[in-house]
């Protein structure tokens, strides 16, 4: 499910989501569990990227016609650009967005929020040196821009660099954000550094701002956990299937809080049900093995 952000300006993309939680290292000995099962086998998505929620929709035929008659009634107006480059990068078409996001910036290089779009539709290519660098630009024209902030703290993340990641999130809150990713993804770094309780509060902020996303609750869960409140933990795990019931990650945290319970029968289940959702998801792999051996 989409991690859902405030509503942007019509200069901004709007197809960002959240599934980048960061696997922590620490064990769960305050449970039941045996202490070498790791709090990694609790978390969210390994991935620590933005990814685009394709919407073929946004890229047909008659939609495309339409942003491009704006544009031919303007031709000098980069904002026409920037949406046509929104619309093509929603759909998937990075080629064509990219093309957009380029023409936009080059009939105003002060387009900061261009340069930020182009920089997620690089980082959905593979490039986050390009992506950094956009984002870069974008916050040297504005300074008090928090989605530059929030992505750029992303390509930190995933470079494993979590001090400068903690600082553009943490930057982007005192920005006063409407983006539940910024709390989101500083709760997953004070997760990392074993502050649990700080990482519950971000958690909390974000399911405030987002409270149909699945992702703060897991991520809240894991620090539950690791506090050894397995009965908030369960709870926010059983949240986050309900609005989403296709995350392999969800389940199986769901089997760790099973398996810390005793119940390796149901433990089990839920662990097979996650692996079948992602048959390379190890954490459902390993989970599975320890209770169907039982």
């Amino acid at each position: 499910m989409a991690f859902k952000t405030a509503a942007p300006s019509s200069a901004t993309l709007v197809f960002s989501t959240i599934t980048a939680p960061i696997r922590s290292k620490v064990t769960l000995s305050a449970l039941t569990l045996a202490s070498s099962v790791l709090l990694a086998s609790c978390s969210t998505t390994s991935q620590t990227t933005d990814l685009i929620t394709v919407d073929r929709a946004q890229g047909s035929e008659e939609n495309i016609a339409s942003l491009t008659a704006v544009i031919n009634a303007n031709p000098g107006d980069p904002e026409g650009y920037n949406v046509r480059g929104s619309a093509y990068g929603r759909a998937g078409q990075f080629k064509q967005a990219l093309d957009d996001f380029n023409r936009a910036i080059q009939l105003n290089p002060q387009f900061y929020q261009a340069y930020a779009n182009r920089a997620l539709v690089y980082r959905n290519m593979g490039k986050p040196v390009e992506a950094a660098n956009d984002y870069n630009r974008a916050i040297q024209l504005n300074s008090s821009y928090d989605v530059a902030y929030i992505g750029r703290g992303n390509i930190y993340r995933q470079a494993g660099r979590n001090d400068e990641a903690f600082n553009d999130f943490n930057r982007a809150i005192q920005l006063d954000t409407t983006d539940g990713r910024a709390y989101h993804n500083r709760g997953l770094i004070y997760q990392l550094r074993g502050q649990h309780a700080q990482a519950i509060e971000d958690f909390s902020k974000a399911i405030s701002l987002s409270p149909n996303s699945p992702e703060p609750y897991n991520g809240r869960a894991v620090s539950y956990l690791a506090m050894g409140d397995d009965e908030n933990a369960f709870a926010d795990i059983n949240t986050a299937i309900a609005y989403n019931d296709k995350l392999a990650e969800s389940w199986t945290n769901q089997g760790l809080v099973y398996e810390t319970r005793g119940d390796r029968a149901r433990a089990a289940k839920s662990f097979a049900h996650a692996a079948r959702l992602d048959p390379n998801y190890q954490p459902a792999k390993d989970g599975l093995a320890r209770t169907r051996s039982s």
